[in-house]
């Protein structure tokens, strides 16, 4: 490797097996990153891998440090920044944080962005945070939820879904942890009564994450939740997404339009901004205008204009969507048509000449249009506006290395609206899981309806036809519903039954 100190040794890569977090026990890692040094263990022995221009002194500190013998070698500098990152990552990630001792507390503010990796020199309780946020990142968590009861304060991790308690602190340590996440959003500690919103940033090593943090008044004190936002969070591709190959053809056919309402529908934590984000990844962004307004910005995205809801100062949905149109854009995505004025802009802006993507909150695909009637949208305008309707729930993955095979019973597929699949093989969770999942599941996966407006449901859109009725006539142009979506992966042991049931429910007509 060119660079390199003269007489070292030279490696391209660190490998994950020669990492070893007990060896980084007593070294910062701001003493590292500086000095882009960090200790291994490669083949039984420490060795100390540094950047080109690490100076020589750094190993032999480092090596007093430790009180070892050690080898030197040399490694590419962001080789070496990746490495310490994932070492003190491993180290930091405690899945039972001890629970600190709330006297003598300093709850200065910090730096606007923490590192959660560097651990922390400040009160017990800010470094107990820390640990909380690090083991729900290192988990996959989505919301950390911080509970308090008449006699305990629980603290609940939602991952896949689904929330799952951890060891708690003790009960008389929440004010000091209220008030430390308080002051880490920049919330009015002295306000106990209303309901408050902020936002904190911090990093695991160059990850920044942004932390929503909700405060609301209970009986008991004050509840907490913690939305995790990823900065650079991988973003997904509609290969990705869990749709069956034809509705993925047929869904891409629909991006390819030069206008129109493409609308993705279900509740929250559904998986609609990844799935809009999924389809602006189709988009050639380099040769198209694309703006979008959201409440949050989830993921930044490349060559993609982004705007922030900010109702505080007046910046809504509609008011951020009547300035994007004199923007020029080629195509628009609104996070979520929650009005009427935000409808009609929309429906206006795809009349003329825009492929708009939005979100809505319905329980099925044809709901969304009656939803947009209901709302005051005319029947007329939707018809000649709408492209299609995207309707998904997120169902949990069974794990590959427990799940069980078992036959499908006569009232299950009855639920499942198809009796003809009793007796079928399929597969189902183990109930105590393994070593690799939680409770037999492992990641999520989506289960979709595709509702495209052909002539004849615009026709029947134009005709105001009730939601039952337009779903009779999508079903003859090749319409299959979420639970024949799901029927399907149960059968090819993506998931279970039961996760479908609970995502999307039984079948009730």
């Amino acid at each position: 490797m060119s660079g390199a100190l003269p007489g070292i040794p030279s490696l391209d890569r660190i490998e994950e097996e020669w990492l070893d977090p007990e060896l980084i026990e007593p070294v910062p890692v701001d003493w590292v990153r500086r000095r882009v040094l960090l200790p291994i263990r490669r083949d039984g022995r420490v060795v100390l891998a540094g950047s080109p221009d690490t100076p020589l002194q750094a190993y032999e500190d480092l090596a007093l440090l430790l009180g070892v013998e050690a080898d030197w070698v040399s490694a590419p500098a962001p080789e070496i920044q990746r490495a310490i990152d994932r070492c003190y990552f491993r180290r930091a990630g405690a899945p039972a944080p001890a629970a600190p001792d709330a006297a003598g507390e300093d709850l200065a503010p910090r730096r606007e962005t923490d590192d959660l990796l560097a651990g922390s020199a400040d009160a017990p309780v800010a470094h107990y945070v820390n640990l909380i946020l690090l083991e729900a990142v290192k988990r996959g968590a989505s919301d950390i939820h911080i509970e308090p009861f008449a006699s305990a304060l629980a603290v609940r991790y939602r991952i896949d879904g689904l929330l799952y308690e951890q060891p708690a602190p003790p009960r008389h340590l929440e004010s000091a942890l209220t008030a430390r996440l308080k002051v880490m959003a920049r919330l009015d500690l002295a306000e106990k009564r209303l309901p408050q919103d902020g936002v904190a940033r911090v990093r695991v090593g160059a990850k920044e994450i942004d932390v929503r943090v909700s405060s609301v008044p209970v009986a008991e004190g004050e509840r907490i939740v913690l939305r995790l936002l990823h900065r650079e969070s991988t973003r997904y591709t509609l290969n990705e997404l869990g749709m069956a190959p034809a509705m993925l053809e047929r869904f891409r056919a629909i991006l390819r339009e030069p206008h129109g309402i493409v609308l993705v529908t279900g509740p929250t934590g559904s998986g609609k901004t990844t799935t809009l984000y999924a389809a602006l990844g189709e988009l050639d962004t380099a040769h198209l205008n694309v703006l979008t307004i959201e409440d949050p910005i989830e993921y930044q995205l490349p060559n993609i204009g982004q705007i922030q809801v900010h109702p505080k100062i007046g910046l809504t949905f509609a008011r951020g969507l009547r300035h994007i149109l004199r923007q020029d854009p080629d195509v628009v995505l609104v996070g979520e048509t929650r009005d009427l004025e935000t409808a009609e802009i929309v429906v206006r802006a795809s009349l003329t000449g825009h492929l708009v993507f939005t979100t809505l909150h319905t329980n099925d695909a044809p709901g969304a249009v009656t939803r947009l009637v209901d709302m005051g949208i005319p029947p007329y305008l939707l018809a000649a506006a709408g492209r299609a309707v995207l309707a998904q729930r997120l169902v949990r993955r069974l794990c590959p290395a427990c799940r069980r095979e078992a036959a499908l019973t006569g009232r299950d597929a009855d639920w499942l609206g198809q009796p003809a699949l009793a007796g079928r093989p399929a597969w189902t969770a183990s109930p105590d899981g393994c070593s690799e999942c939680l409770g037999g599941y492992k990641g999520r996966t989506g289960i979709h309806e595709l509702l495209a407006v052909t002539p004849a449901v615009s026709e029947a859109i134009r005709s105001a036809v009730p939601s039952a009725e337009l779903r009779r006539l999508a079903a003859a142009d090749g319409f299959r519903d979420m639970l024949a979506d799901g029927a399907d992966k149960v059968l090819a042991g993506v998931t279970s039954v039961a996760e479908v049931l609970r995502s999307a429910g039984a079948r009730r007509d």
